[in-house]
């Protein structure tokens, strides 16, 4: 697996009164990956992730993205064709008033012909589903369906990477749903390679990868099942596990012994209905 972005011993804070968010972190990602970031607020998993594509550089450290080292200037424009970035609020990455131009809005600034951007915006929004939202004001749209056309913004400007720092974190459980399937999508379809900032246990189990951080560290890296099987590690840091994990712990402290490691309501139901079967 082709390595895409090194973070090499990088230490960051944001000013010389502060801590270090950030200590001699040495983290790398792959391509094709769809890697989540887990941690608790201050944990350091948003500053990485803006270091990944220039917006913060790194104080002590490389990082290298697509072999760009993030620090030099002369950089940021190739660095960031490589890799897109989407926030929190979706309300805050709007720049248009109709929904193909905001996707249009980033091939347009890389001087991408019009009729290869007019391809390029019906694609990514067929992509994510919003289409048929194509000539309406983003503004009368759902969380969900902003963070959509978000995401198809960076699919216009064909980027092999996209960043997303809590994107669910504001929305309504549907939009989080409408957000996760878009992004495996991706992932799935076009082969790019999503990195997922989160503090959603749920929205990981389906990653191909969890990196969970502490203090400004890596505490933990592996599938999905090998770091929620450690689920008191993670509670130690102010972590929890995925719910259908949390019920099977309280169901073997009442006695009910769930097999297994299920991380989702599918695994739950189908150890439960094992127990059943054996008792009838």
């Amino acid at each position: 697996m082709n390595k895409i972005i090194e973070f090499k011993d990088v230490s960051f804070r944001y000013s010389e009164e502060e801590d270090y968010v950030l200590k001699n972190l040495s983290l790398d990602f792959y391509e094709g990956q769809f890697t989540c970031v887990l941690g608790h607020n201050g944990s350091g998993k948003s500053t990485m992730a803006k270091l990944i594509n220039a917006l913060l550089i790194p104080n002590d450290g490389k990082v290298y993205t697509f072999g760009y080292d993030t620090a030099d200037e002369n950089l940021e424009i190739d660095i960031r064709r490589k890799v897109g970035m989407v926030f929190q609020n979706p309300d805050n990455q709007i720049v248009a008033t109709i929904v193909e131009d905001d996707v249009a809005f980033g091939p347009e600034n890389l001087g991408i012909p019009r009729e290869e951007i007019r391809k390029r915006v019906d694609e990514a929004l067929k992509i994510v589903n919003m289409y048929e939202y194509r000539r309406h004001e983003p503004h009368r749209l759902s969380g969900g369906q902003k963070q959509r056309i978000a995401i198809a913004g960076i699919i216009a400007m064909q980027t092999n990477c996209i960043v997303l720092d809590e994107p669910t974190a504001m929305l309504d459980p549907v939009g989080r749903r409408e957000v996760m399937e878009a992004l495996h999508r991706l992932k799935n379809e076009l082969g790019i390679s999503v990195i997922l900032v989160t503090h959603f246990m749920d929205e990981a189990v389906n990653a191909d990868r969890v990196v969970v951080m502490n203090e400004g560290k890596v505490c933990m890296d592996g599938t999905p099942r090998e770091v929620f099987v450690k689920a008191e590690l993670l509670k130690s840091i102010g972590l929890t596990v995925p719910k259908p994990l949390e019920l099977a712990e309280k169901l073997k402290k009442a006695g009910v012994e769930i097999g297994g490691t299920p991380l989702t309501p599918t695994e739950f139901a189908e150890e439960f209905k094992k127990i059943t079967e054996n008792r009838g």
